[in-house]
């Protein structure tokens, strides 16, 4: 099976340090080994999924602008961290900082912990200068308006480390997002209004690539795969779930089974001859599929490709901009809807699903691979798996197009465990409380216009969201345990008059 490329394949972050030649070779030498040090330390530390790169010290304005243009032409520099080690003169990073097309970290820290207090001296003092070079260095990326991280402290810090690490897996769903080719199979789902967009305006802010293919096309490269490899993979499928007896090799429908297999194997196919990372689908446009695609989607999920139900673009690369944030993380990511309330009694909570396609990243459990009737779409009864999703904190994200922008909406939510179980619903799953109530959470999510598709995920925060929203200049609004529907309507308001006023003439 081929499955996209991992995202932190081959990425990585430059360390740029910055100083001047007035201290003399031996403090820049002194400098060069410092800063070196820090980089590799970053380097080293295991919350941070991308190489940290160290740089030569920069010491004049053309070094600086030379390597601004070079990571921005290169195909692995996905960010860069900088620090003025000691008093960078700003006017020299003007040219380079206007040259850069990669998102920015401002490491504001210093080599050494603690002051050595009983020896410093003029030497100490020149070489660690970091508390006033910084200042110098953040006043130029005001003053040329540079989106930028600013995280301050030790190197050693957890909490640095931390805040570098949720930068970086936004700076690499970034690059995801500037290359990412979505397949759409049909059209959007016929009168539904939120899964429309500009896709124009989306490869601009984004760098989406999306394109319409025929459903028969896909069904050519599903009915030319060889039965062998159907035989493989249905094996496969008997081993990895706990597949009802009726879909076994001995069972009645297992001819069901294989046509699922048969799905994936073609999707994969056309996917990766494309070069495609994420997909959408339509029960309303299956031309000569016999299923709506079930199991195959869900499998094509779990490693990392996007999806979006019918036609459902925006949310499809969503997904994979996620996935690619949230690699290596514990949890997962998955599409989703917010299907129907639990009002009472007890805490009121959210019953999310889809007709089929909810990841098994998610999964609390080894998931029951099951077949069953579905009422809409006209076609066999489709293969899916069905669990139920991990407790756990988790963010429920929607991306929608409000004409003159775009805006994700997050929720903090709590996945819980079933206070009952469902034996009719044969569907995966997930039951959430969202934060800060229910009430509240669903007035705010309908004050946003968000959608109704979105991406459940256990293995993106908060924080990399919002750094992921700050690189690409899109408007985020979260409900968390604070928020109330009449304070986000105010902000709202203030994000309206602020988007607009940022747009070019």
């Amino acid at each position: 099976m081929t499955a996209p490329e991992k995202p932190s394949a081959g990425q990585e972050i430059w360390f740029l340090t910055g100083s001047q030649g007035l201290y003399g070779d031996d403090v820049l030498k002194q400098v060069a080994h410092q800063s070196r040090q820090i980089a590799e330390r970053l380097d080293s530390a295991d919350p941070i999924p991308l190489r940290i790169v160290w740089k030569p010290v920069l010491t004049d304005a053309e070094a600086i602008r030379r390597l601004c243009q070079e990571a921005t032409a290169s195909d692995d520099c996905v960010g860069v961290i900088v620090w003025m080690h000691t008093f960078s003169p700003a006017k020299m990073w003007i040219a380079g900082l206007s040259a850069l097309d990669r998102p920015v970290l401002h490491l504001h820290t210093q080599y050494n912990l603690s002051l050595p207090w009983s020896s410093i001296d003029m030497h100490f003092m020149n070489l660690n200068q970091a508390a006033h070079g910084d200042r110098e260095f953040a006043h130029i990326e005001a003053r040329l308006g540079i989106d930028r991280k600013i995280v301050a402290g030790h190197a050693t810090d957890p909490r640095v480390v931390g805040r570098i690490a949720a930068w970086s897996r936004a700076a690499a769903g970034r690059h995801a997002a500037r290359t990412l080719r979505l397949a759409r199979f049909g059209d959007n789902m016929r009168d539904v209004a939120v899964t429309e967009g500009d896709k124009v305006e989306a490869q601009m802010r984004f760098g989406f690539s999306v394109n319409t293919y025929g459903v028969n096309d896909l069904v050519a490269v599903v009915d030319a795969v060889e039965d062998k490899d159907v035989t493989e993979l249905a094996a496969e499928y008997v081993e990895s779930y706990n597949v009802v007896p009726s879909l076994r090799p001995d069972g009645i429908r297992h001819d069901s089974l294989r046509y699922a297999a048969r799905q994936e194997l073609g999707l994969r196919t056309f996917l990766t001859e494309g070069g495609f990372t994420a997909f959408t689908t339509n029960f309303e446009d299956l031309g000569g599929l016999r299923q709506l695609p079930g199991l195959a989607v869900q499998r094509l999920m779990a490693d990392g490709y996007g999806f979006g139900g019918e036609g459902d673009w925006k949310t499809s690369a969503l997904l994979r901009v996620m996935k690619v944030m949230g690699q290596g993380q514990p949890g997962g990511s998955t599409f989703m809807e917010d299907y129907t309330y639990h009002l009472g009694p007890g805490t009121p909570r959210i019953l999310g699903a889809h007709m089929l396609e909810v990841c098994p990243s998610v999964a609390a459990e080894r998931p029951r691979c099951e077949i069953h009737p579905l009422s809409i779409g006209g076609r066999e009864d489709p293969v899916r798996l069905v669990f139920d999703a991990a407790p756990g904190p988790a963010l429920v994200v929607g991306l929608a197009d409000l004409g003159d922008r775009f805006r994700l909406t997050a929720n903090e939510v709590d996945v819980v465990a079933l206070s009952q179980p469902l034996p009719h619903l044969p569907v995966a799953r997930a039951v959430w409380k969202p934060r800060p109530s229910l009430a509240e959470s669903a007035e705010s999510w309908l004050l946003a216009g968000a959608p109704h598709h979105t991406v459940l995920s256990s293995a993106v925060d908060a924080e990399t969201l919002t750094d992921f929203a700050a690189m690409t200049g899109v408007e985020l609004l979260t409900i968390d345990e604070n928020t109330t529907a009449g304070q986000l309507a105010k902000e709202i308001r203030w994000n309206a008059a602020y988007h607009r006023l940022a747009q070019a003439l």
